[in-house]
């Protein structure tokens, strides 16, 4: 199956799902937490598949990695300020 196909298979058993939501509402009433709860389930379920439907009618473009360019000169020695050498220790003290 493809993915159209497998997505009208969903919507298909959404709609059967909220047709069924519908006639326990009935039946039950609409006024208990369980059946809100039911209710707004189904109704997150009809928006996901509608994003998914969103998402597969449009192809996704191909992504160029960002390429990062790194200079050849030397990084400023203030950036090294306070700071140890691993393995060494602080630059003012000496080695063990």
């Amino acid at each position: 199956m493809s993915v159209h196909d497998d997505l009208t298979t969903v919507q298909r058993c959404l709609e059967d799902l909220s047709r069924s939501v519908g006639r326990l509402e009935q039946q039950l009433g609409s006024g208990g937490l369980e059946m809100r709860r039911v209710r707004t389930d189904a109704a997150h379920l009809r928006e996901s598949v509608a994003l998914l439907r969103d998402a597969a009618a449009q192809p996704a473009a191909p992504r160029k990695p960002e390429l990062v360019t790194i200079p050849d000169t030397p990084y400023d020695d203030s950036l090294w300020i306070d700071t140890d050498d691993e393995g060494l220790g602080a630059r003012d003290r000496h080695a063990p």
